[in-house]
């Protein structure tokens, strides 16, 4: 029997709290957070993370291609989660203005703002060659892994 995508962020979800547990450095959290998402999930082409730094954001720990190394706070999809400080959820990325096509096979992201002491530090991205292929059963699952990530940052 297979797993619904409950089951698997669940599991998925206590992997991560375990793997930033006893770790306070951010970067080295993110590369396993990195590698556990892109290693785990099923239609998925990136899986990473851009970091706050000089006002935009910066390239950070990532499985997949090589990917954009600055984005403008505002711009794209990320650049947009953090100057609106939430969740971008993009069914058909060639439908969302401004997007920021750093890999032209990707079809559909999903964008996380991580937060320390009230502020967007980091955004977790993730793209998929499938359009349509997130939802909020993903936001929530991954929601709960950035939550495990804020957390080994207090």
């Amino acid at each position: 029997m297979s797993q619904t995508k409950q089951q698997q962020y669940a599991e998925l979800a206590q992997q991560a709290a375990s793997l930033v547990a006893d770790e306070s450095d951010m970067i080295a959290n993110m590369a396993n957070i990195s590698a556990l998402l892109y290693w785990a999930l099923d239609d998925v082409n990136w899986a990473g993370f851009y970091l706050m730094k000089d006002e935009q954001l910066v390239l950070g720990p990532f499985h997949g291609k090589p990917a954009c190394i600055r984005i403008p706070i505002g711009k794209g999809v990320c650049g947009t989660a953090v100057s609106e400080k939430k969740v971008q959820l993009v069914h058909d990325v060639h439908e969302f203005s401004g997007h920021i096509a750093c890999d032209a096979a990707s079809n559909s992201e999903v964008v996380l703002p991580v937060y320390r002491n009230g502020a967007v530090v980091a955004v977790l991205d993730i793209d998929s060659p499938l359009i349509g292929r997130f939802d909020l059963a993903d936001v929530e699952g991954l929601q709960r892994i950035v939550n495990s990530l804020e957390a080994s940052m207090l």
